[in-house]
Order: C-alpha cells, then sequence, then structure tokens
C-alpha cells in the first residue's frame, strides 16, 4: 500500500506541476515543492506563538528557535495561544525525508517520517514567512513535499584558497535553507593541507603553507607570483564544530583527502612518501603534478591510514572520499619500488596499480565501517568493492560504474562545475574556464544524460562543484556559487515535471534578498544578453539577441559608444557587413538595467561563406562549420559555442567566396592547451583553388608558441582564388608524460579569416 501510495504522488505532481508553479511562485519557494494548495488564511508567529515537539524533535526546536530570533529579536515561548507543532509521524506514507506542512488554524503543522523531513519542513517555513513588526506572517497552505534524489550535494575546495570556519558555516547554512543534505569537504591538495592530523605535525607546519600564490590565469605566460606566504588549517576542534553545526542542520559533511595523486603539500612535509625522495615543496601555482604517492613503498600506506583514523574520529559520515582524481604514471613507471610492486601483485600496468592503491585504501575503509567514494578515475584498473563514483568527465563514467551497481552522483564538469564562467561578458572576474549559466544548471537532467534507464536506480542523485583557484575572497565565492546553488536545489529535489526556467528566475528575484539579509552580496547573472549569428549571405552575418527579462528592452550601438535611453532599439536581427564593436544593455524605460554588453564582430571575406568539412567535429565542442567563418571570434572561455574539437581527425575544410577574391592575408584561430588535452596541429595548411578541385599551396606553419589562443595570420603572396582549403593536421595520441598520455588529443579551431 506504501508504495502504491508514492506511486500516486509522483504521478499526481505530473499533473498538477504548472498550477503549483504559479502559486509557488508567490512564496518565492525554493526549491520547488511536490504538491501546494493555498487558502486565504494566515498564521501569525509572535510572542504568543508556542513551539510544541514531541520526543525526537525536541532537538529540532532549539534550531527553529534560532531562526525565529534571528527574525524577531526574541524566542519562541514554550505555552502560547498559537502554536508550530514539529512532529514524527512512522505512519505518514511518504518518501524518505519527505514532509507535510499546514498553516491553518492559528498553527504551523509540520510532520514527516524522520527528523530529516522535519528540517526541510523548518526550510520550507523560513521561505513562507514574512515578516511583519513584531510578527512573522505565514500564508494559509497544505504542503506535501519529498525530494527527487536522495544524494543532493555542494562540493567547495579550500585547499587552494583557505576559507574561515564562520565562511564555512555560512555555507552550510545555505546548503540546509535550499535542501541540500551533503557538504563535501576538500581538504587536500597539491598547493595545501587543510586538516589537523596530530601524528604527522609537518603537515600543519610545512603542508598547510606555500611561499607564494599565483597571479592571473595559470594559462597566462609566463607565470607571475605574488612573493607572500599563504596557508592555513582547521585544527580538529574547528572540524568538530563544523561538523556539528552541519548535523544539526542534518547536513552530512564528507571529508575527501587526496590520493593518490593531487599530493605534493604532503610530499612538501614527508618527501620519503614520494617516488623520487624528493625535495618537494607545496604548490604555488595550479595544476596537475608528476610527483604522487609513492604505490611501492608501504610507509605510504601506513601513513594515508594513520592520516584516516584520525579522520574517522572527526567526521561520522557514512562516506570517506579518497580523491583518486588525475593521478600522473609518470614516477611510478620510473620508481623501482613501484614496479617491484607490480611485478608481485601481477599488475599489468600502471592503471592497475592505481586501482590497487585505490582497492587497497578502500578496504582499509570499509574495515572502519565506512563507504568509499572517488572521483571517476577510480574506474580505471578495476573499480573496488562497493565503492560509489562522482562522474566529473561527463556521462561515461557514470554508465559504467552503474553498469558494474555501483551508486553513482551525477558531478559533470560542463553542467555542475561552478568555478566556471556564468556569463561571456568581457566584466567577468577571472575564473577557471568554460562556461556554465545559470540556466545550463538549471536545465541539467542526470536522468536524461545517463541514456540507459536500466541504469537509473544507481544514480543516486547530483553535486555542485566549487574549486577555489581563482577565489581569493568570499565575495568572488559567493559570487560564482549563487544562484547557481539554487538551481542546483531545485533540480536535486523537484519533481522534472515542474521545470520551468522562466519561472525560476521569478522567484530567484526574490531570493536575492533572502540572500542579503544573511550576508551574501552576489550579482546574480541571469537577465542578460545573449546572441545568435546567422551567416546567410557571403561578406556579412545577420545577429539576433535575446535576454530572458520580462520587463527589459535591448538598446545597442555597432559604432563603439554605450548605448543610452536614446539609442536604437533592438527588433530584428542586425545585418553586420563590416567590422563592429556591438554594445548592448537592458533597459527598463529610460533606465539601464544589468551590465552592458559587447562583442566585437570582425567581417573579412569569408565572414558568411559557404564552408564545408571533410568531417564534421567529432568531440563536446561541436556544431557547424559556418561558425568558423561567423566574424566572431572564440575566447579563452574554451565552451563558449565558437571553438570546433576534432578527436582522431583533421580538420580539412573548404571555404567558397563566391567568386574570385584577392587575397593577401589568411588567419586561424587554433587553441592550444594541454592542460585540458588541447594541442595545436602538426602543421596547419592554406591552399586555393579556383574550380574547387585543383588546389595550389598558399601557406603552412608548424609553430605554435602560446599556450592558449595561438592568433596564426600569415601574410600570402598576392593571389585571387575563389575557394580556399583549410587542413590542420591532428596530433594525434597525447605522448608520455604530458596530461591524458596515452589519450587522443583534440584539435580546437575557430575563426578563420580571408583577406
Amino acid at each position: 500500500m506504501k508504495k502504491l501510495l508514492i506511486v500516486i504522488l509522483l504521478a499526481a505532481a505530473g499533473q498538477k506541476a504548472a498550477a503549483q508553479r504559479n502559486q509557488a511562485a508567490a512564496a518565492a519557494l525554493v526549491p520547488l515543492p511536490v504538491q501546494t494548495q493555498w487558502t486565504n488564511e494566515t498564521v501569525a508567529i509572535s510572542a504568543n506563538t508556542a513551539i510544541v515537539t514531541d520526543a525526537a524533535t525536541a532537538g529540532l526546536a532549539v534550531l527553529l528557535n534560532t531562526y525565529v530570533q534571528e527574525q524577531l529579536g526574541f524566542p519562541l515561548p514554550a505555552q502560547g495561544k498559537n502554536r508550530i507543532v514539529l512532529t514524527v509521524d512512522t505512519t505518514l506514507q511518504l518518501p524518505p525525508e519527505g514532509y507535510q506542512l499546514r498553516a491553518a488554524n492559528n498553527e504551523v503543522r509540520i510532520a514527516a517520517y524522520s527528523t530529516d523531513g522535519i528540517v526541510h519542513g523548518i526550510a520550507t517555513l523560513r521561505q513562507l514567512w514574512q515578516p511583519q513588526g513584531k510578527s512573522l506572517r505565514v500564508p494559509g497552505v497544505t504542503i506535501t513535499d519529498y525530494p527527487r534524489f536522495a544524494y543532493r550535494g555542494m562540493h567547495l575546495d579550500v585547499s587552494r584558497n583557505f576559507f574561515s570556519v564562520d565562511y564555512i558555516k555560512q555555507l552550510i547554512d545555505q546548503l540546509a535553507f535550499y535542501k541540500i543534505n551533503n557538504f563535501h569537504w576538500h581538504l587536500t591538495d597539491d598547493q595545501g593541507w587543510r586538516i589537523e592530523i596530530r601524528k604527522y605535525p609537518k603537515l600543519q607546519s610545512i603542508a598547510a603553507w606555500r611561499n607564494q600564490t599565483l597571479i592571473g590565469h595559470k594559462k597566462e605566460l609566463p607565470h607571475q607570483f605574488d612573493g607572500r606566504k599563504y596557508g592555513g588549517y582547521y585544527t580538529q576542534d574547528e572540524i568538530r564544530e563544523v561538523v556539528a553545526y552541519a548535523a544539526a542542520r542534518h547536513i552530512n559533511v564528507i571529508p575527501e583527502i587526496e590520493m593518490p595523486g593531487h599530493a605534493l603539500a604532503a610530499l612538501a612535509a614527508y618527501p620519503e612518501l614520494g617516488c623520487t625522495k624528493g625535495p618537494y615543496k607545496t604548490a604555488e601555482f595550479w595544476g596537475v603534478f608528476d610527483d604522487v604517492f609513492c604505490a611501492g613503498t608501504d610507509s605510504t600506506f601506513t601513513f594515508l591510514e594513520d592520516v584516516l583514523d584520525e579522520v574517522f574520529a572527526l567526521f561520522p559520515s557514512p562516506y570517506i572520499h579518497l580523491g583518486g582524481d588525475e593521478c600522473p604514471k609518470v614516477r611510478w613507471a620510473k620508481c623501482p619500488a613501484c614496479q617491484r610492486r607490480m611485478k608481485t601483485e601481477q599488475l599489468k600496468n600502471e592503471d592497475e596499480l592505481q586501482s590497487y592503491f585505490v582497492k587497497r585504501i578502500a578496504k582499509y575503509i570499509q574495515s572502519k565501517g565506512r563507504k568509499v567514494v572517488g572521483w571517476d578515475e577510480i574506474l580505471e584498473g578495476g573499480l573496488a568493492h562497493g565503492a560509489a563514483v562522482m562522474s566529473w568527465r561527463g556521462v561515461e563514467g557514470a554508465v559504467e560504474a552503474a553498469k558494474q551497481e555501483h551508486q553513482v552522483i551525477m558531478t559533470p564538469e560542463d553542467e555542475l562545475y561552478f568555478d566556471h564562467y556564468q556569463s561571456l561578458y568581457r566584466t567577468e572576474p577571472t575564473a577557471a574556464g568554460g562556461y556554465t549559466p545559470l540556466r545550463e544548471v538549471y536545465e541539467y537532467d542526470p536522468l536524461h544524460a545517463a541514456g540507459d534507464t536500466a541504469l537509473l536506480p544507481y544514480i543516486a542523485g547530483i553535486q555542485g562543484q566549487m574549486w577555489s583557484e581563482y577565489l581569493p575572497t568570499v565575495q568572488q565565492a559567493n559570487y560564482m556559487i549563487y544562484p547557481r546553488l539554487l538551481a542546483l536545489a531545485e533540480r536535486a529535489w523537484s519533481p522534472r515535471e515542474t521545470r520551468s526556467y522562466p519561472d525560476f528566475l521569478q522567484r530567484l528575484a526574490v531570493h536575492d534578498t533572502l540572500l542579503k539579509t544573511r550576508g551574501i552580496v552576489a550579482p546574480a547573472v541571469r537577465h542578460e544578453i545573449t546572441y545568435e549569428s546567422d551567416s546567410l549571405e557571403r561578406g556579412g552575418i545577420y545577429i539576433s539577441l535575446h535576454t530572458t527579462s520580462p520587463a527589459a528592452r535591448i538598446r545597442y550601438t555597432l559604432n563603439g559608444t554605450a548605448p543610452d535611453a536614446n539609442s536604437p532599439l533592438y527588433e530584428r536581427p542586425l545585418h553586420i557587413t563590416e567590422t563592429a564593436t556591438l554594445r548592448a544593455a537592458l533597459f527598463e524605460g529610460q533606465q539601464q538595467v544589468y551590465r552592458e554588453f559587447q562583442q566585437v564582430f570582425n567581417v573579412s571575406k569569408s565572414t558568411g561563406a559557404r564552408i564545408t568539412l571533410k568531417a564534421p567535429p567529432n568531440t563536446k565542442y561541436n556544431g557547424d562549420a559556418s561558425t568558423l567563418v561567423n566574424g566572431i571570434t572564440g575566447t579563452h572561455r574554451f565552451n563558449d559555442g565558437q571553438w570546433l574539437g576534432f578527436s582522431a581527425r583533421d580538420l580539412d575544410a573548404v571555404i567558397d567566396l563566391g567568386t574570385p577574391q584577392l587575397i593577401k592575408v589568411v588567419a586561424a584561430n587554433v587553441l592550444h592547451y594541454r592542460w585540458q588535452k588541447m594541442w595545436a596541429p602538426a602543421i596547419l595548411e592554406f591552399q586555393y583553388s579556383n574550380d574547387g578541385i585543383h588546389y595550389l599551396p598558399m601557406a603552412k606553419t608548424k609553430t605554435f608558441i602560446i599556450n592558449g589562443i595561438n592568433n596564426v595570420r600569415i601574410r600570402v603572396r598576392p593571389v585571387k582564388a575563389r575557394y580556399i582549403r583549410v587542413c590542420a593536421k591532428n596530433r594525434g595520441v597525447i605522448p608520455a608524460g604530458e596530461y591524458g598520455a596515452g589519450g587522443n588529443s583534440m584539435l580546437l579551431m575557430d575563426e578563420i579569416s580571408i583577406n
């Protein structure tokens, strides 16, 4: 009967989704509940309101009173005319973590099968109440609610940049407010060890500190540094404080101790744990480093087991995260101890050695009654029994783990990495790379991404990642986390049928104010201007502008001046036939709102020309061939939609200029960024023809010296031609010693210009 009722509730959620969206929007509930029924009543929470609990919920009265006192300045009494009733009812037919909330007849009643549900009900109540004088007004409502996924997580890296205990608590408060139930605390990495381990004091005195820190983006050469010592760590007492704070809000804290890679800080303190025995130093810039824990010596495992023993004592989490990602095998391949280990254990290669390492640690973790979770690289060489996988490199790792009947947490880089840029505006502060706007987070569906429905039972949930290389301040951290955290929360909790991005944006506007009241000022990136290009004719392009703002109108200029209330109003696609800088802004009446948009369009003889590819792009950086001649130059935010990527195949493009044209200069952009497995071609060639069949050489180059965007521009002997052929030969397999060695490199190309 219980299972049948749950199925009925799920069906009802789909049928009533549109109506519930409209009703809940008035209260701006995030995440959107499963079922909501509103009345015209109002319940007042004031000095005359008592909190009534049972034996199971007595402790939660303290938590609720904390929130009430923040709003009213005083706690609620034990007795009063009105009541807030918190009750655990094991007869309720609800999924785990579900709750019912009813505000009527001078009473707010929150009932749930477990105290987890009560906490979520309290979070909803906090979003419902509105301050009015010395009371909080709650609209009359009946809510039945439960999560879509059991695992709803948020990750924070504190190794690259260190955050105070107060900030961690503030983040945990927001996780509770938006019903996120797991905080993944990334505590160790190459750039700093952040957890006190009393048996190994050098982790505090050496590994927790670096001599200086990279200034600017890691792709910018030469690297520059600030020359200032940086670091810090959490004492065990501070960690207990954070864990207890989270537990009171029913949030599980998952510690991550990186191994076998990302270990440089630990090796700086204890060099005997590395293959070369040092000397090492805590990393001062971002990336992946060859020096990792030695897999051939038992002292490595003794050290890690000792560390984990202290971690077990601090964190009651059922899951312990051991990292397992981005571990180069360069040192292992040359290390006598590692090679002996491989021979003794009959391991075929270094991938199997990594599997041995992970399985050995996993067995130890499991022997202490804990579960193991790691990034999807722990699949390499064989997955440890019972381990859960966080799939960050795409869906492939998730599918592979699910086929082996392992639990999967979806953490894809493209959709759920909050260290990516959230707009393509030039004013965006420096970020890791990539482009993950709010809408992409909101529209991510892990079940759709999994493909094979038979694997769905193994998808435990989703998690957002916040890597901190480019988060020097809490203000920048908040800017990157919010409001994407809210989009994540809704996708993790609410039924799929409730998905409505415009409705979400309306509710989000209310949460801007709520965040500010809690000291979080994070200008939300949402109602901005985006564009699409359409190459309809040679020598020009059409640009369509869009915004999600329902109230604002777009005004623009093409002469480089700032748009104002008198600038042309955008009404139809813009036909751009010569190089220009488009500047556009949103206006509500005479007032500009949000940031100004800028985009340079470089028009050449090839812009808008017909272009054909011998083979289409075959990576996630794909799109129409016309992207190569649309006048828009791709940026270092390499998934801005302008780059075309080719793996294990060459670029072979033919551009038809329509009529013979005098050509003096040929140009193309090449992205050379080995950290992302993006390699410049072995050779880039330009050829010309007037019949489209017989081609003659025009120019070629093998030189790509920039770690980033190479703007290849070659002046040629003047020639008239109608067809231009551009060939870029893929580098092929990534060589040993490089990131991703043994895999296929990607060739990324963008704007081809003919002048």
